[in-house]
């Protein structure tokens, strides 16, 4: 069975098209998504917001995007995502996957209570995102599904599994590339004031990516990390 790692070198020439497709999706769809709920949202009161319910989801789209542009390419220009990525787990990918995560969780852990010592006014938007939907309804739960499932698929199909490939192709050292992907996850979230455990968080993953050269492994790792954000978005 031919290996993940070689197939990074031999048959990625069309990572970065498919990174930036991804890329390119999704800041189309947040332009979109800002310009239609500018003007209906604008005055809202976070402290007594409206419910939103099925709506909510929207919010999510433009993430949905990240994985998409590198799937649609992967079946046209490769051999479909599942090959070219890697993406059913085997066993291996599993220990892997959880381990890396739980050193992403602690990495996180132990470095958000000291920026947020530092940085008091930081804070997540989970709490709005849970006021939105009217407390723990179906939709919420979706929200929280999608925080420890579609979010880790989508963000390391384009990360770890097309901006990876592309970089691999052009034969850039591993822990060079590992670097490379923890920081373009870390800006992809776009909270400057965890930046530092974004990108600690991003190399623990990536580590997973590393030592089995499969994208489904970062995918559990990612999971794992995102489990507990998760749980708190939907309990509170």
């Amino acid at each position: 069975m031919e290996d993940q790692r070689d197939r990074d070198t031999g048959r990625a020439h069309w990572g970065f098209l498919a990174f930036f497709t991804g890329l390119a999706g999704y800041h189309v769809a947040v332009l979109v998504f800002t310009a239609a709920t500018a003007d209906r949202f604008a005055e809202i009161d976070i402290t007594d917001p409206p419910v939103l319910g099925p709506l909510l989801l929207l919010v999510f789209l433009p993430n949905v995007l990240l994985g998409l542009g590198p799937v649609v390419v992967s079946w046209v220009k490769g051999d479909g995502p599942g090959r070219d990525f890697g993406l059913l787990p085997t066993l291996r990918d599993l220990k892997v996957g959880v381990a890396a995560g739980g050193v992403a969780l602690l990495a996180a852990w132990l470095l958000g209570a000291l920026l947020l010592r530092l940085n008091p006014d930081g804070s997540g938007s989970l709490d709005h995102i849970e006021a939105l939907s009217g407390g723990r309804t179906v939709w919420l739960a979706a929200a929280a599904l999608f925080v420890f499932i579609g979010a880790p698929l989508t963000e390391e199909v384009l990360t770890r599994g097309a901006l990876w490939q592309a970089l691999a192709h052009y034969k850039i050292p591993r822990i060079a590339i590992l670097a490379l992907t923890a920081l373009v996850f870390a800006f992809l979230h776009e909270e400057s004031w965890r930046m530092i455990s974004l990108f600690a968080q991003g190399l623990a993953i990536g580590a997973a990516r590393m030592i089995t050269g499969r994208v489904a492994s970062s995918v559990v790792a990612h999971a794992t990390n995102n489990l507990l954000p998760a749980v708190y978005l939907y309990t509170g």
